[in-house]
């Protein structure tokens, strides 16, 4: 990749929320909220907690969101991250 954060930021990879709901309503593009769950490309140098390839939680409206090449990431803080997924 051709990108490095700093200090305690992150790059992440937006993952997309279901499109529907349990019952099968599809939910549309329009009324979708902005997804809060992440997987981690890069980190920074002061990251204590995180690393790459988890998959995480993070606050809502936080964050920076960037393109890079033909990908759409987000760059986060380390203290934006409410909790890791666990397999």
């Amino acid at each position: 990749m051709g990108f490095k954060p700093l200090a305690d930021h992150l790059l992440a990879k937006l993952l997309e929320s279901e499109e529907k709901t349990e019952s099968g309503i599809i939910i549309p593009d329009t009324v979708k909220e902005k997804p809060q769950k992440a997987e981690i490309i890069e980190v920074g140098n002061e990251v204590e907690n995180i690393k790459k390839n988890d998959k995480v939680l993070f606050a809502k409206y936080s964050g920076t969101e960037v393109k890079i090449g033909d990908e759409d990431y987000i760059i986060l803080k380390e203290e934006d991250i409410l909790g890791i997924f666990e397999d």
